[in-house]
């Protein structure tokens, strides 16, 4: 696994932490939420579409 994969799995496990805890404990979520929601799914997305084509590379 090269590093730049490392790190972007690594932030999406932080943000995806992070978007579970304000499901879970709504009241406890920052005011900073909505931008964290928008950062996760774009960055689920860009994993998504990397993983796709590097398997159909294959």
């Amino acid at each position: 696994m090269n590093k730049a994969l490392k790190v972007i799995l690594i932030t999406l496990l932080v943000l995806n932490s992070m978007v579970l805890l304000g499901q879970i404990w709504p009241e406890g979520a920052p005011p900073f939420s909505g931008i964290i929601n928008i950062l996760t799914l774009t960055f689920n997305l860009f994993l998504f579409v990397l993983l796709l084509f590097k398997n159909k590379n294959k």
